[in-house]
């Protein structure tokens, strides 16, 4: 055999063989990799579209005395954090956001996911057991399950259509957490009249699905609180107009808890997250 580079080469069967054995486990190792990336991005898609599934939102701020450390033990410090994030990745499905610059009350929060609550318990206290964690103040955590529907299905089917639209394509960098808690008149209404309530609220919100994406969790007896709700836009005056107009309905009426605090932040990659804190 001829080498494309000049000279000849002298290859016997056996080394041939030998080659292309390699060729296979090279490819297989790669068809592999992907395959797992793939198999890691359909489990993600389940535990943030399926019922049954743990939430924890963790609110975080850092001490007064992180800010005092030198740059290079912050940025050293930080670091620490990642490997929490890697020994949780096989249980947990983690989302982060920066807070800070938008809210004087948080620096950062982290949305957690996972099939049992007692698995984003440990990723937190792992968190708040590392370098990085005794410096961190944690200001509230909220959690819930999530749910099928109870209402939609019950619907007209053009409501139901027009709630199934599809978000607009690109990026939202902007998320919104508002905790919400009903009076007990809401829970004592008889099932028709919170169903032609809740028709109105859907109507009010069906202008903004487009470009206001929303996700609703559920906390009564796992929380001081009924719902969590969460948002994400790259139009916050859409967001603004939606929650003008869901204050106008009748369901809005028995609401005695609204954010405390309503929470808006952007959505970042843990790195960003970790470099804003070691400046």
């Amino acid at each position: 055999m001829r080498n494309p580079l000049g000279g000849c080469l002298k290859v016997t069967e056996a080394g041939m063989t030998r080659r292309c054995w390699i060729s296979i486990v090279v490819l297989c190792i790669f068809l592999g990799s992907i395959a797992t990336e793939g198999m890691a991005a359909v489990e993600r898609e389940k535990l943030l579209t399926d019922p049954g599934v743990y939430a924890t939102f963790a609110i975080f701020k850092m001490e007064e005395d992180w800010w005092k450390l030198d740059k290079a033990v912050r940025a050293s410090t930080s670091e620490s954090v990642k490997a929490v994030f890697a020994k949780h990745s096989d249980r947990v499905i983690t989302d982060t956001y920066l807070v800070r610059g938008i809210s004087e009350k948080a620096d950062f929060m982290v949305r957690l996911h996972a099939t049992d609550l007692i698995h984003n318990q440990n990723f937190l206290l792992d968190l708040m057991s590392s370098p990085l964690g005794k410096y961190l103040r944690n200001l509230q955590t909220y959690k819930g399950i999530t749910k099928k529907p109870t209402y939609a299905a019950l619907f007209p089917e053009d409501l139901k259509a027009a709630l199934k639209a599809p978000a607009e394509p690109g990026s939202k960098p902007y998320a919104i957490v508002i905790p919400v808690r009903k009076d007990a008149a809401w829970w004592n209404t008889e099932v028709e009249g919170r169903i032609q309530m809740l028709r109105e609220h859907a109507e009010a919100s069906v202008p903004y699905l487009r470009t206001v994406k929303r996700k609703l969790y559920h906390t009564t007896g796992l929380d001081n609180l009924d719902f969590i709700t969460y948002f994400e836009t790259a139009h916050l005056e859409d967001f603004n107009n939606l929650v003008l107009a869901l204050q106008r309905v009748k369901e809005y009426r028995y609401t005695v808890h609204t954010g405390n605090p309503i929470l808006v932040g952007t959505i970042r990659p843990l790195e960003d997250i970790l470099e804003v804190l070691a400046r």
